[in-house]
C-alpha cells in the first residue's frame, strides 16, 4: 500500500516580493523538518516549495496518517534510593512513578541496569505515535511561527469566518484560505483563523474557475496551471522568465540580450504569476543619458529589463514581464512605455542641470554635510583622504601620483550634492567621473572618482589606474581608522560601516595590486589625520592591524591556499605586495621531501629559542672557535655555503629559489639535533649554539614561518 502525499498551502494577497523566495523555502523546510521530527515521513520522503505572489506551499512525499508506536527506556532512579533493604518500593520511587504516569503496579517489571558505577532503575514505555491531524497542526504552527517576515502587518478577519477566538490576526499580509490535503483527504487543521480545505484561487484575471478544487495532493500544480493560470513553483516560473527574456530579446536584434541582475530577476518572480515577456522602447535621444542611470531607473523604479548590445552598450529597446496575455499586447507595451518616459526625462533633466556646476564649485558645500557626529563633516573627512592618498604615493616614491591622487581625492565626494545622486544614490562615484570628464579633467582623474567606492562587494572589480587604487585605498582606510578610533567595531553580524568589506578592499588592492606598502606606517599616517578625534588611536590600530589579518587569513583561504600555507606567509609579516610570491614559494618548498623535516626542525628551533628567550636575550651570533662538536661544525659550514646564497636570491625577489636553497640544509639540521646537546653546561657554549640556532632561524623565515607548515 502506497503512502499519500502531503500538500499545504496558505493563500494570502501579495506577499512582499523581495522577501518571497525565503519565506516559500522557510514555509516548506520548517513544515518538513517538523513532520519528519515527529517521525510521520518517511526516510526518502522529498519536499518541494511552492512561492507566488499570493501563496506559500509545500508538496512532501511519503506522509503517514500515523507515526509508529515508540518504545523508549525512561530512567528512574539508583536502585539504592528506589527500593529498600526488603527490596520494596520506597516513597521516592512511588513519587517518580506517579510523575512519570506510571502505575505502582510496573515496579516488578522495572529493568535494572549498570548506570555509570551504581545500578539503576529503568522504566520501559510505549510512546503512541502523533496522528498527522495533531502532528500537522504542530508543524504548521511552527512553520507559519518561525517564517522570516521582513514587517507584520495586523488586521480583522472578515465578520462570520473567524473560528472560535479568533478575530484579529498578525502575518505579514492577509491571509484568505488555507489547504491541506493528505492524498485526497482534506486534514482538519487550522491556521491564522483559517480551516483547511481544498478550495484555493488562481490568476485575479486569467483563471479559469474561482474558487478553484484540490482534488489530490499531487494535482495541485497542473490544477494551477491548468484552470487557475498560475505557475506554483518559484524556480520554474523563474526558469520560464529567463527563456522568455532570451527568446524576445533575440526576436528584438542580433546580439541583444537583457541585462544580467539576479536579484531583479527573483523581484520579477515574485511579481509575477503566470509571465509574460514584451519588448518596449523609448525615445533613442535618451541615450545621451549615461546609461548608468537609464538602467538604475528602470530597473528600480520600473522593474524592466534592459536591452544591450554585443558591446555591452544601452539600446533603446527594453523587456517587460507582464502578469497577464492579452491576444493584443499593444496597450501592455504602450502603457510601459508611457509609463517609462517621465522617469528617463527626470534623468535627463538632472544630468542637464548638474553639469552646469563643476565639482569643484560644490567641494565648500561638503563642509555643511554631516558625515560622522564624532568625526566631523564630508568636507573634513575630504581633507583627511586627500592627506592619506599623497601619504601613499609619497610612500610609494611617486610624486605625480601624489598630486593626481590628491586632486582626485579633493573632488570624489563632490558628487554627493548633485541631483542624480541625490535620486539615485548608487550612482555616486559613477556621476562624478562623468562630471569630471564633462569640467575637463584628465581620465585618470574622472576614473579615480569613479572608482574610489571599489571594491563595493566581494568579488567586485579593483579600482582602475594608479591613481583610482590611490584613492580608494585612502578612502577606505580613513574609514577604517576613523570608525575603530571612536570605538565602532563591528560585533557579530552586524556591521553597520561595512568594516569587514572595506578590509577586504584594502587586503585585495594591496594584494592583487602588488603595491610596496607599509600598512602600520599607513594606518599610523591616517591616524594622525584624525588629531585629537579618536582618544586612543596606538590601542585602536592595533585592534584594527589584528582585524585586517583576520581577514588575509580567510582571503588567501578563499584564493585556494590551505590554511597551514596563508598562515606560514601571514606569520612572517611580509610587504602586502610580495604575498603572492611568497605563498607561491612556501607552496613549492611544501612539495619537496625535504620540507616535513625542516618544518619540524624550524618548530623545534623556534620553541628552544622562546624559552631561552624567556630567560634572557640570544644574540644571532656565532663564535667558530666554540663549535666544537663535529655535528654542529657541519651545520655551521652548511650554512656559510648555502645561507649567503639564499639571501640574494630573497633580496633578488626569487622567493621560491630562496627556499629551495635553504632545503639543502636538511640532513646538517637532522644531524645536528641527534649528536648536540644545545643546553650545554658551560654558558658560552650554550649561548653559541643558540645564536648558531637563532642564525638559522633567521635565514629559513624570511619568506615564511616555516615551522606553520610541520604537522
Amino acid at each position: 500500500m502506497t503512502t499519500p502525499n502531503l500538500l499545504v498551502e496558505l493563500f494570502v494577497e501579495e506577499l512582499p516580493p523581495k522577501a518571497l523566495k525565503k519565506l516559500g523555502e522557510a514555509f516548506a523546510g520548517t513544515l518538513f523538518e517538523q513532520l519528519k521530527a515527529q517521525g510521520l515521513t518517511a526516510a526518502d520522503s522529498v519536499v518541494a516549495p511552492y512561492a507566488s505572489p499570493r501563496r506559500l506551499a509545500a508538496h512532501i512525499t511519503r506522509v503517514a496518517a500515523k507515526a509508529a508506536d515508540k518504545s523508549v527506556q525512561q530512567k528512574l532512579m539508583p536502585v539504592s534510593v528506589a527500593l529498600d533493604a526488603a527490596g520494596q518500593p520506597t516513597p521516592a520511587l512511588l513519587k517518580k512513578l506517579q510523575a512519570v504516569g506510571a502505575d505502582p503496579s510496573v515496579v516488578p517489571q522495572l529493568q535494572r541496569a549498570m548506570d555509570g558505577k551504581a545500578e539503576a532503575l529503568f522504566l520501559d514505555t510505549l510512546i503512541t505515535g502523533a496522528t498527522l491531524d495533531t502532528g500537522l497542526q504542530k508543524a504548521l504552527n511552527e512553520a507559519i511561527g518561525k517564517l522570516p517576515i521582513p514587517k507584520v502587518m495586523t488586521y480583522q478577519l472578515q465578520e462570520g469566518t473567524p473560528l472560535p477566538g479568533w478575530d484579529s490576526v498578525q502575518f505579514v499580509r492577509p491571509a484568505h484560505g488555507l489547504v491541506a490535503l493528505h492524498g485526497s483527504n482534506v486534514v482538519p487543521v487550522t491556521a491564522l483563523g483559517l480551516q483547511a480545505g481544498r478550495a484555493t484561487h488562481g490568476h485575479r484575471f486569467e483563471a479559469v474557475a474561482d474558487p478553484i478544487a484540490i482534488v489530490d495532493a499531487d494535482r495541485y500544480a497542473d490544477t494551477l496551471r491548468d484552470k487557475g493560470a498560475v505557475i506554483a513553483s518559484f524556480d520554474e516560473r523563474r526558469a520560464a522568465i529567463v527563456s522568455q527574456l532570451e527568446s524576445a530579446a533575440a526576436q528584438a536584434g542580433q546580439g541583444l540580450c537583457a541585462i544580467e541582475d539576479e536579484a531583479l530577476l527573483d523581484e520579477v518572480t515574485a511579481l509575477v504569476e503566470r509571465p509574460n515577456v514584451m519588448v518596449c522602447q523609448f525615445e533613442p535621444e535618451f541615450l545621451a543619458v549615461p546609461q548608468e542611470c537609464l538602467i538604475l531607473t528602470m530597473k528600480a523604479n520600473q522593474k524592466y529589463f534592459p536591452l544591450l548590445d554585443a558591446a555591452g552598450k544601452l539600446t533603446h529597446q527594453f523587456l517587460i514581464v507582464s502578469n497577464i496575455s492579452p491576444k493584443d499586447a499593444s496597450a501592455v507595451i504602450e502603457g510601459n512605455e508611457r509609463v517609462v518616459r517621465p522617469r528617463l526625462a527626470d534623468a535627463k533633466f538632472f544630468f542637464d542641470q548638474d553639469r552646469k556646476k563643476t565639482l569643484e564649485s560644490r567641494v565648500p558645500q561638503l563642509a555643511k554635510v554631516v558625515y560622522h557626529n564624532k568625526l566631523g563633516t564630508q568636507g573634513e573627512r575630504t581633507e583627511r583622504v586627500r592627506a592619506i592618498a599623497r601619504a601613499i604615493g609619497d610612500q610609494l616614491k611617486d610624486a605625480l601620483l601624489a598630486d593626481k591622487a590628491d586632486q582626485a581625492a579633493a573632488l570624489a565626494k563632490a558628487d554627493l550634492l548633485t541631483d542624480m545622486v541625490g535620486e539615485f544614490p548608487e550612482l555616486q562615484g559613477v556621476m562624478g567621473g562623468y562630471y569630471a570628464r564633462h569640467d575637463g579633467l584628465t581620465e585618470d582623474i574622472a576614473f579615480a572618482i569613479e572608482d574610489h567606492y571599489k571594491p563595493r562587494f566581494a568579488g567586485d572589480e579593483l579600482p582602475r589606474g594608479q591613481v583610482g587604487t590611490v584613492v580608494a585605498l585612502a578612502d577606505k582606510l580613513e574609514t577604517l581608522v576613523g570608525m575603530f578610533g571612536i570605538g565602532n567595531l563591528p560585533t557579530g553580524d552586524k556591521d553597520p560601516f561595512a568594516l569587514r568589506r572595506h578590509a577586504l578592499g584594502v587586503i585585495r588592492m594591496l594584494v592583487e595590486k602588488k603595491l610596496p606598502l607599509n600598512l602600520t606606517e599607513l594606518l599610523g599616517s591616517a591616524a594622525q589625520r584624525f588629531g585629537a578625534l579618536l582618544p586612543d588611536a596606538a590601542k585602536s590600530n592595533e585592534q584594527l592591524l589584528t582585524f585586517i589579518h583576520e581577514r588575509v587569513a580567510t582571503y588567501l583561504r578563499d584564493q585556494g591556499y590551505s590554511a597551514q600555507e596563508a598562515d606560514a606567509v601571514i606569520a612572517a609579516r611580509p610587504m602586502w605586495g610580495e604575498m603572492p610570491k611568497a605563498l607561491d614559494a612556501v607552496r613549492a618548498f611544501a612539495q619537496l621531501p625535504e620540507a616535513p623535516a625542516l618544518a619540524a626542525a624550524n618548530k623545534r628551533i623556534g620553541n628552544i629559542l622562546k624559552k631561552a628567550e624567556a630567560e634572557g636575550a640570544v644574540d644571532a651570533h656565532v663564535n667558530p672557535a666554540l663549535l666544537t662538536d663535529g655535528a654542529e661544525r657541519a651545520l655551521y659550514d652548511a650554512m656559510q655555503q648555502t645561507v649567503p646564497g639564499a639571501n640574494a636570491q630573497f633580496d633578488a625577489g626569487d622567493y621560491t629559489a630562496s627556499l629551495q636553497t635553504l632545503s639543502a640544509l636538511r640532513a646538517p639540521v637532522d644531524a645536528f639535533f641527534d649528536d648536540v646537546m644545545v643546553n650545554a653546561e658551560q654558558t658560552d657554549v650554550r649561548l653559541n649554539r643558540l645564536g648558531l640556532l637563532k642564525t638559522l632561524h633567521q635565514a629559513m623565515n624570511r619568506v615564511a614561518d616555516l615551522s606553520r607548515l610541520a604537522a
